[in-house]
This record gives structure tokens, C-alpha cells and sequence, in this order.
């Protein structure tokens, strides 16, 4: 049985509006593939700090959005050689970015 999803660059779209229409800001920071991409969704918070999250397999063979890297004040600039790390591994993958209050509500409440 295939699962059928959205092509990436509509899932990132409407991901970006809905930030953009609960007042925030959102960006892609990298684009990639256009129908079959992965995607990490970075998320701002009010220090200016990022929490990474990108979908992980789970043991029911699903998906899941997860944090898998928080950004350290102590340390800012391991999070964005991380995120470039995983940008030179992965050309077809997305990044988007989204500066908002609570922006886990635009991850959490996703498949």
C-alpha cells in the first residue's frame, strides 16, 4: 500500500502561510526538492533561539515530527554548522524557518 502525501514545496508553502497568518515570520532557508524533498522545520523563539524538528520513523512505520536539535545560548553557532552539515549531505532537502510565538503548534499538530 503507497501512501500518498503533498508534494513538498505545497506542504512548506502552506506551513509558511499558516505561520505568516498567525502573525509570524517564515523563510526558507534552503529549498530542495520540489515533489519528494524532506523537510526540518527550524523554530525561532522570543531569545532568538532555534529548536530543529524533523520527522522520524516511528516503530508503527509512521512518522513523527521530533526535536532533534536545540540551539544553546552558550553556543549558537553549533546549531548552524549542524544545519549546514545536514544541507551539504542533502541537496533535496528543505529548510524552513519559523519566528513565532509557540511555533511548535505549527509541528506538533502535523503528520
Amino acid at each position: 500500500m503507497s501512501e500518498s502525501r503533498l508534494p513538498t514545496r505545497l506542504e512548506t508553502s502552506a506551513l509558511m502561510r499558516a505561520c505568516e497568518a498567525a502573525g509570524g515570520f517564515a523563510m526558507v532557508l534552503q529549498k530542495g526538492e520540489p515533489d519528494s524533498g524532506t523537510i526540518m522545520i527550524v523554530i525561532v523563539d522570543n531569545q532568538g533561539l532555534g529548536t530543529l524538528y524533523e520527522r522520524m520513523p516511528q516503530i508503527d512505520g509512521s512518522r513523527k515530527w521530533t526535536a532533534v536539535r536545540h540551539q544553546s545560548i552558550d553556543n549558537k553557532s553549533e546549531f548552524n554548522d549542524y544545519l549546514e552539515r545536514r544541507s551539504a549531505q542533502d541537496r533535496d532537502m528543505w529548510i524552513v524557518e519559523l519566528t513565532i510565538a509557540e511555533g511548535e503548534r505549527f509541528v506538533l499538530n502535523r503528520n
